[in-house]
């Protein structure tokens, strides 16, 4: 039985197909959803789409082994391609009630936002969940902006509190308690897993700090 959307945003990788260290791309997702994450999102800007869609395919077969959702961002097509389970847009992107008709009705649609107006605008286009941030100042994506906090995560909470949102930028153990008891459903990460020494303990420190926040 799948999970609850929400229950899915608990702890949300976002990688790309780069090799670190001695582990490539696959071998990186595989100890990340051992580890515990629970929704990868593939966000591939450079590589050749050859590769991507083999590296991605590989992904998505190790995702569905877990039964975790495998999300694209971005690329609609790729997603078609990948039978992914969904696809993450940002505000410039191909607009979520268009990617429904694309995708279909159960494909897990998610905007981006990062200020209240964005916010409003992606609540229209009816998405699956909100991607809030970058909460904390990130190096992993060259145009995320500035840092806005947790404020704005409690605001949409506020105001559509049965929208799932799920929290990006900057995130690490350290600070993420914080977005959940700010009232996020989850976390997305991308450096915190995909480059540390051991993702699969990476990750499992973050679920268990996911899990133990809800809790306070």
């Amino acid at each position: 039985m799948s999970l609850p959307l929400s229950s899915s945003l608990s702890l949300y990788l976002v990688m790309d197909i780069a090799s670190y260290g001695e582990r490539t791309a696959l071998q990186i997702a595989r100890a990340a959803l051992d580890g515990g994450v629970t929704m990868l999102q593939l966000r591939e800007k450079k590589a050749p789409l050859r590769e991507v869609l083999e590296t991605g395919r590989a992904i998505r077969e190790a995702c569905r082994e877990k039964g975790v959702p495998f999300i694209v961002n971005d690329r609609v097509d790729l997603a078609i391609l990948l039978e992914a389970d969904g696809v993450h847009v940002g505000q410039d992107d191909l607009p979520a009630l268009d990617v429904r008709k694309l995708l279909g009705p159960d494909a897990i649609i998610g905007v981006s936002a990062g200020n209240m107006e964005e916010a409003e605008w992606a609540v229209s286009q009816q998405p699956d969940y909100l991607g809030i941030g970058p909460v904390y100042s990130t190096l992993t994506k060259g145009d995320a902006g500035a840092p806005i906090g947790t404020a704005l995560i409690s605001e949409l909470k506020a105001s559509w509190p049965q929208l799932p949102l799920v929290g990006i930028g900057g995130i690490q153990p350290s600070n993420a308690a914080a977005i959940i008891q700010a009232g996020a459903d989850g976390i997305a990460v991308v450096s915190a897993i995909t480059r540390q020494p051991d993702p699969e303990s990476a990750s499992r420190l973050l679920a268990d700090t996911v899990r133990l926040s809800r809790k306070v």
